[in-house]
């Protein structure tokens, strides 16, 4: 018997006791791209054009990267959840990261939704991150809904990169309904979409009406066990652990006993009690007393709740299937501050301040790991990439930390037979073909394999690199420098291979600090004959500090706080100045590139500072003459 029903405009199936509903009034969709191609401008538009805000209600561009750091670098670090309506429709929007380091969040992300739409820069084209991403909803069996984007582009060419599209689609083996895709064409950022490009459009309104008919509303039976599978973990001081997700069947109730189980972890049977329930409305959370099948919500009150876990109805304690997210490939080493500076900048120092910050970033960060050593006051961290690891240094650097980090080094399994694996990653490397020989040197002398060379757009290449993940370490700065800031580089990981021996980080060395003081003019000019300087006059050093760059690949110890002696002669050149040449100010990831093995970058909230591991000269001769043999 079928039953019509118009409130929440949904359609009822029932047959004796059992009922199915299908959620008219809902929507769940994700954002998925490569980087900057456009996902955070997309959201922007839509929440304007939606109503969400007041006529006269100042905005701030790229609203949803509400973290200082995604606004300053342009980048999505973490999904976002937002809701707009339409036509009395209610549609979830969730914001992914386009960086291949913040790939576990994309992961995760797509369990939650019931469709994905993908967008494609309109000059640009498919890169790799779209690859990636689009193959993760592929394999999610998520429909797509492609918009290329940025039509507006001088140098855009839609019509290419709708082709370059449907290729990839092949290549990914994409079932003949993801083929059978719509395209929108659009402009973000100016606010418009259309169905073809010779349509006239000012709004969004194209948009809107594909994903409501493009997009299948959430189905299921409201009557069975409630199951909410928990797909992100948000932290508030208040309130603790926020778990978000997509209830995949019945209702869900504030105040109701349910059980959290895990589809990874058997042994995992927890009663709980939900204390709050919200839904997203615009960018507010909304307190609700129940929620059911199809909304995406969040709740509060479970203290141990993890990504993947379920949380279910007590009598069907069946977890959902969750897929693991990918293992981290690189690792660095967190420690307390042994410098003679320690403790004059930062806040917080000691090994208890640092242990509790790094595992409070467990709470939210799920492709993150950290492990204690022998050590009490070090710290081993793993993520993603140099990236994701060096926003969680910035982050804890601007809320006052201290301490020191060493480089980045990939982590090795073996394999059945004790042989050594290394994790392998597909370099996509965008450039003018003038620069091509240089990077393929360097790339090469890296341990990469160049897969092949195609013609790009212009007078561009593209090189596709397979090449392992320590090779790719301290070498972006190195490439923008090759390629005189032209040349884009995009990288995927690619799995474990076997290890291809070993690889020099640096052909350079350094000039280290050979007393402690202040930095004066007459030790500088000196010092400065010798290589580029990372410090100027009147910064404090320290014996064994590293404060520049000797161009040969050895190290040298400078007296950078040597003063002139004085004499009661006088020369005719005695009161010319010094010319000093500008020191090199390095940013935080120029410096996590520029450390060695046997070096340490020191943060703080003010300074950093790039020093031996040990600081003491004659010991530390001998630990290299002990190295050397």
């Amino acid at each position: 018997m079928f039953l019509c029903r118009t409130k929440c405009d949904e359609i009822l199936y029932s047959i004796g006791e059992y009922m199915e509903i299908t959620r008219e009034d809902v929507r769940n969709i994700a954002i998925i791209a490569h980087v900057d191609h456009g996902k955070t401008t997309l959201v922007d538009a839509l929440l304007h054009q939606s109503g969400i805000f007041r006529e006269n209600q100042e905005v701030q561009t790229r609203v949803m990267d509400s973290n200082d750091l995604e606004r300053e670098r342009g980048i999505t670090i973490l999904s976002k959840n937002t809701s707009v309506n339409y036509k009395d429709v209610k549609i979830n929007i969730v914001d992914t990261p386009g960086h291949a380091d913040f790939s576990g969040e994309v992961e995760r992300i797509l369990k939650m939704v019931d469709g994905a739409i993908l967008i494609v820069d309109a000059f640009e084209g498919t890169m790799p991150q779209t690859r990636f991403v689009l193959s993760k909803a592929l394999e999610l069996k998520l429909p797509i809904l492609v918009c290329i984007n940025k039509i507006d582009r001088p140098e855009a060419r839609p019509k290419e990169v709708v082709e370059e599209v449907l290729e990839l689609f092949l290549d990914l083996n994409a079932s003949d309904e993801q083929l059978d895709c719509p395209f929108i064409y659009m402009s973000a950022k100016a606010g418009y979409a259309k169905l073809n490009l010779e349509d006239e459009s000012t709004n969004m309104i194209p948009l809107f009406d594909t994903i409501l008919s493009y997009f299948k509303a959430p189905h299921g039976d409201v009557d069975a066990p409630a199951k909410l599978l928990i797909s992100t973990i948000d932290y508030n001081e208040f309130v603790g652990r926020i778990g978000i997700g997509k209830i995949e069947q019945g209702k869900i109730e504030v105040n109701k006993e349910m059980v959290v189980v895990n589809h990874h972890d058997a042994n995992k049977k927890e009663k709980i009690k939900i204390s709050k329930l919200y839904e997203f409305e615009g960018l507010e959370r909304v307190e609700v007393k129940d929620a059911k099948l199809g909304s995406i919500v969040a709740v509060t009150g479970i203290e141990d709740l993890h990504i993947g876990d379920t949380i279910t109805d007590v009598s069907d304690l069946t977890p959902i299937e969750f897929q693991r997210i990918s293992e981290p490939t690189i690792s660095m080493y967190f420690m307390v501050n042994d410098s003679p500076l320690a403790g004059t900048e930062g806040k917080f120092l000691t090994s208890r301040h640092i242990r509790e910050r790094l595992f409070k970033e467990l709470n939210t960060d799920v492709s993150l790991r950290v492990e204690e050593t022998d050590s009490p006051d070090c710290f081993k961290v793993s993520g993603r990439g140099e990236l994701h690891l060096s926003i969680l240094i910035e982050t804890m650097r601007r809320e006052g930390y201290e301490f020191a980090v060493s480089k980045a080094e990939v982590i090795y399994k073996e394999d059945a037979d004790g042989k050594k694996l290394e994790p392998m990653e597909l370099a996509y490397v965008d450039l003018p073909e003038e620069f091509s020989g240089a990077v393929i040197q360097k790339l090469t002398q890296r341990k990469g394999v160049l897969n092949g060379m195609t013609k790009g757009q212009g007078e561009f290449v593209r090189l596709e690199f397979l090449i392992p993940s320590r090779g790719l370490i301290g070498y972006r700065g190195e490439f923008l420098t090759d390629t005189k800031g032209t040349g884009i580089l995009n990288t995927m990981y690619n799995g474990y291979g076997p290890y291809l021996g070993d690889l020099s980080y640096r052909p350079t060395g350094s000039l280290i600090a050979f007393e402690s003081g202040v930095a004066v003019a007459y030790g500088l000019y000196n010092a400065q004959e010798r290589g580029l300087l990372f410090i100027g006059a009147g910064d404090k050093v320290y014996s064994g500090m590293v404060v520049g760059q000797n161009p040969k690949n050895e190290d040298i110890e400078v007296n950078v706080c040597k003063t002139k002696k004085l004499t009661n002669m006088r020369s005719s050149g005695a009161d010319e100045a010094l010319k000093l040449v500008p020191k090199k100010v390095m940013s935080l990831e120029q410096c996590l590139e520029f450390i060695d093995t046997d070096e340490l970058l020191e943060v703080t909230p003010q300074s950093l500072r790039i020093r031996k591991k040990i600081l003491d000269p004659t010991l530390r001769k001998r630990a290299n003459m002990k190295k050397e043999a």
